[in-house]
C-alpha cells in the first residue's frame, strides 16, 4: 500500500478552491488544467475522427495489431472534460491492451442538457457498428459521468433492438442523479474532490429540470439490467459516489449479470488518472485491461496476423 503516495495525491486535491460558484467557462478551465498534468504513456497514435455526427479521438498503439475496440466516454459531471482531458485514461486502457480507442466528444450541458450526451453516445455505438465493427469486438468504457454513459449507452442500445457491447468499464461511476447513496453523507469530507454542493450545482445544468428518478439519469437503483454485458466497476472508499458503484454491482447481480465491484481503500474519486505517480493506479488499469482481454472478442483478421 503507497500511503506517501495517496497522501500526495490527496493534497493535491484538496488544494484551496473558490468557494463561490463559478462560470461553466472557469470549471472547464480548472478541470483542463487539472487534466494536462496526469501522464500519458508515450508510443500511441491519437487522431482526429468522428463518429455519428461527433468529433472524437482515436488511440491506437504504436505498434502491433489493431484487434479490439473500446468505445469511451470521458468524465466531468456531463459538463467538462473532453477526449483530451481523459487522454491519461483512454491512453493508458489502449497501451495496456493493444486495442483501439474512440473517445467521443459528446455534447455538454448546460447548452447540451439531457437526454443529449446519450442521445450521441448511442449514435457513436450505431456508427461503429454501421462501419461493420462485431459487437463482440467493442467495449464500452468510462470515467465518473462517462462510467455512467457506459450504462446507460447501453440501456439505450437495448431499448433501440442492438446488441449488446462485450464489456463494461466504469470507473468511479456517477450512476445516481437522486444522490441517495449512504456514501454522499458517510463520505462528506473525507471526498477530497466532490461535495453534495458542487455535485448538485452542475448536476442541476445536466438536468435542467428533469426527474432524476427514471433509468437514463439513475440506473444504480431503476434501471432493468437483464442481458446486459460483463461489467467491471472500479471505485474508492474515499469518494462520495462509492455507492452508486456498490448499488449498481448488487441490481446487476441480481439480473443475473456478470458484475465484478472493485474497490480500493483509501482513494479518490478516478483515481487511475493518476497513473505513473499512485501505484494502485496502474494496478486497476492493469485488473480493467485483464478484463477487457478476457471479454472482448479480437477480430479474426487480428488473430490470423497474431497467428
Amino acid at each position: 500500500m503507497s500511503k506517501g503516495q495517496r497522501a500526495q495525491v490527496n493534497a493535491r486535491l484538496r488544494q484551496p478552491r473558490p468557494e463561490s460558484p463559478r462560470s461553466v467557462e472557469e470549471i472547464r478551465a480548472g478541470f483542463r488544467a487539472m487534466m494536462a498534468q496526469m501522464i500519458v504513456p508515450d508510443g500511441l497514435r491519437a487522431t482526429e475522427t468522428a463518429l455519428g455526427d461527433r468529433p472524437a479521438l482515436y488511440v491506437e498503439p504504436g505498434n502491433g495489431p489493431r484487434t479490439g475496440a473500446i468505445l469511451y466516454f470521458h468524465g466531468g459531471g456531463y459538463v467538462v472534460g473532453s477526449p483530451e482531458t481523459a487522454l491519461s485514461l483512454t491512453g493508458n486502457l489502449v497501451a495496456r491492451t493493444g486495442f483501439r480507442a474512440y473517445s467521443l466528444d459528446y455534447r455538454l450541458a448546460p447548452e447540451h442538457p439531457f437526454p443529449a450526451a446519450i442521445e450521441d453516445t448511442l449514435s457513436a455505438y450505431r456508427a461503429l457498428l454501421d462501419s461493420d465493427e462485431d459487437p463482440s469486438t467493442i467495449a464500452f468504457a468510462g470515467d465518473s459521468a462517462g462510467g455512467g454513459l457506459s450504462v446507460t449507452t447501453c440501456l439505450a442500445a437495448r431499448d433501440a433492438g442492438l446488441p449488446m457491447p462485450a464489456a463494461i468499464v466504469a470507473f468511479s461511476p456517477g450512476l445516481d442523479a437522486t444522490r441517495t447513496g449512504e456514501s454522499m453523507d458517510t463520505k462528506a469530507g473525507i471526498d477530497p474532490f466532490f461535495t453534495r454542493e458542487n455535485l448538485g450545482h452542475t448536476g442541476a445544468m445536466y438536468l435542467a429540470g428533469a426527474d432524476p428518478h427514471q433509468p437514463m439519469l439513475s440506473p444504480a437503483v431503476l434501471a432493468d439490467l437483464t442481458g446486459f454485458p460483463p461489467m467491471l466497476l472500479q471505485a474508492g472508499t474515499n469518494e462520495v459516489l462509492l455507492d452508486d458503484a456498490t448499488r449498481m454491482a448488487a441490481r446487476a447481480r441480481a439480473a443475473g449479470v456478470d458484475v465484478i465491484l472493485d474497490i480500493t481503500a483509501d482513494v479518490p474519486h478516478v483515481f487511475q488518472s493518476f497513473a505513473g505517480v499512485l501505484d494502485e493506479a496502474d494496478q486497476a488499469l492493469d485488473r480493467a485491461a485483464l478484463f477487457l482481454r478476457q471479454h472482448v472478442r479480437l477480430p479474426d483478421t487480428a488473430v490470423a496476423s497474431a497467428g
